[in-house]
């Protein structure tokens, strides 16, 4: 019997560091800031107006920043539509946030595409293409992932579509990291995300 209450003692004890460890080490992760600088890596590609933009556009002011392309047939164009409204919700005038949607299909989608496409959705967000080699890199950089899929496994050179990360990035005024909005997520959430991302800067 004593052996027994030795052991519940020890089991104990065990268990009360182990949630005294877990508390610390969640208490300092809370704590830490998302990320220490810029989220992505440098890049120079082109806007839909055929200009060059570089990494310097996601900053000065909160950013979203969803990757997808333009022969998407739901996630995309649903995605830029909500964004868009988010937008004018948490900023009626369009002076406080800024939105970004870079093609992860850069071989069909031009910078005449991307235009017709985003301006057709969204006065507020801005498309990005360039070359395949460079997007490439900054698909690589943002960590989203993408992969070209064949419409008919048979003809692997032939008609394709996309797979690609659904979510929209949230970048800070300085371009760090600050969370993400899932594709479908509920609206009020997605709403109160972009307004905490406002309030911080």
């Amino acid at each position: 019997m004593k052996n027994f209450r030795v052991a519940v003692w020890v089991a104990i004890i065990i268990v009360a560091a182990m949630l005294g460890w877990l508390t610390l080490n969640i208490t300092k992760t809370r704590d830490m800031p998302l990320a220490e600088g810029p989220f992505g890596v440098p890049f120079t590609l082109v806007s839909q107006s055929g200009e060059p933009i570089t990494e310097q556009a996601l900053r000065g002011k909160p950013t979203a920043v969803f990757f997808g392309f333009t022969h998407c047939p739901e996630v995309c164009p649903t995605t830029l539509f909500e964004l868009n409204g988010w937008m004018e919700k948490v900023d009626p005038a369009g002076d406080k946030i800024q939105a970004y949607f870079v093609t992860v299909d850069p071989e069909r989608d031009t910078p005449e595409i991307m235009n017709q496409y985003v301006s057709n959705v969204s006065k507020r967000i801005t498309g990005i293409s360039g070359p395949p080699e460079k997007v490439a890199d900054v698909i690589k950089g943002f960590r989203v992932y993408a992969k070209k899929v064949p419409v008919d496994e048979k003809d692997p050179n032939g008609e394709y579509t996309m797979d690609h990360t659904a979510s929209v990035f949230l970048l800070d005024s300085e371009g760090r990291f600050a969370g993400t909005i899932a594709y479908g997520e509920n609206p009020d959430t997605a709403v109160k995300k972009l307004e905490n991302l406002i309030s911080k800067g």
